[in-house]
């Protein structure tokens, strides 16, 4: 088993974006967390296949790091 971040953003018109920074393209969105979650498994699985088919890397690299922003605007 392996884990993989995913990054998930409410919608101002309501229910919920999710990403996977590791594979390029694949993301999902759903009416609640729980659902979102559930729907970006199904897209990770999918977009990992497609990637085996056509003889491309599963993942990509990524890194996390934080900037300090020195002012936000006003």
């Amino acid at each position: 088993m392996k884990r993989l971040l995913v990054i998930l953003r409410e919608e101002e018109a309501g229910g919920y974006f999710v990403e996977c920074p590791q594979i390029p393209g694949c993301f999902s969105e759903g009416d609640t967390k729980e659902e979102a979650l559930a729907n970006i498994q199904e897209a990770i699985l999918g977009c990992l296949e497609s990637r085996h088919a056509h003889g491309l890397p599963l993942f990509v690299s990524a890194e996390t790091s934080e900037v300090e922003i020195p002012r936000l605007p006003s």
